[in-house]
């Protein structure tokens, strides 16, 4: 990482902060924490958000993931790929799936994904396009509203968009994946 990690020696942060921090992930902080925990209201607000991102959202957990590791391959962020891949398998996607992607993000350039079904297609395209173009055509939105109801498609936005945030924070400071 680009910067020291975290300690509490270093910065000591509210007892409440670190315990709900902790709590999210499961008892043990992450390279992520040792650099949001820097800044109270940063990992404070990252902690609320993030959840209700990761675990309220209505749509699907499998589609939500296929976004979220498309924009990490599509940046670089590798971190977040190591993340979000085993989720994104735990949630019904597949190997095969992962691979199309992996081919698909070598070479982005606006075509149809092979190797994916068609709405698993739209949804690494929707990623992409708001990812690399921040723009996004109105045909392939077209096809979004068609297939996706309304809170669906607010929701997936919104993850793409926040997981383009997590993806530059993590590359701009080179946090990278735990041992």
């Amino acid at each position: 990482m680009r910067i020291p990690d975290w300690t509490p020696e270093a910065k000591p942060q509210p007892d409440d902060l670190v315990k709900a921090v902790l709590e999210r992930r499961g008892g043990a902080l992450l390279n992520l924490d040792r650099a949001l925990l820097w800044s109270e209201p940063l990992a404070r607000g990252w902690n609320v958000y993030l959840k209700n991102v990761r675990t309220a959202f209505s749509g699907s957990g499998k589609l939500r993931e296929l976004a979220i590791c498309t924009v990490a391959l599509l940046t670089g962020a590798h971190y977040e790929y190591h993340h979000h891949a085993p989720e994104f398998l735990a949630n019904g996607g597949t190997q095969a799936e992962l691979d199309a992607l992996t081919q698909y993000a070598a070479t982005p350039t606006g075509g149809v994904p092979g190797g994916l079904g068609r709405t698993e297609s739209l949804v690494v395209q929707y990623a992409a396009r708001m990812t690399l173009d921040v723009k996004v055509d109105d045909a392939l939105f077209a096809q979004l509203r068609d297939s996706f109801e309304i809170t669906e498609l607010v929701e997936l936005t919104a993850a793409i968009a926040t997981y383009n945030m997590v993806a530059r924070f993590l590359v701009a400071l080179g946090v990278t994946p735990e041992d």
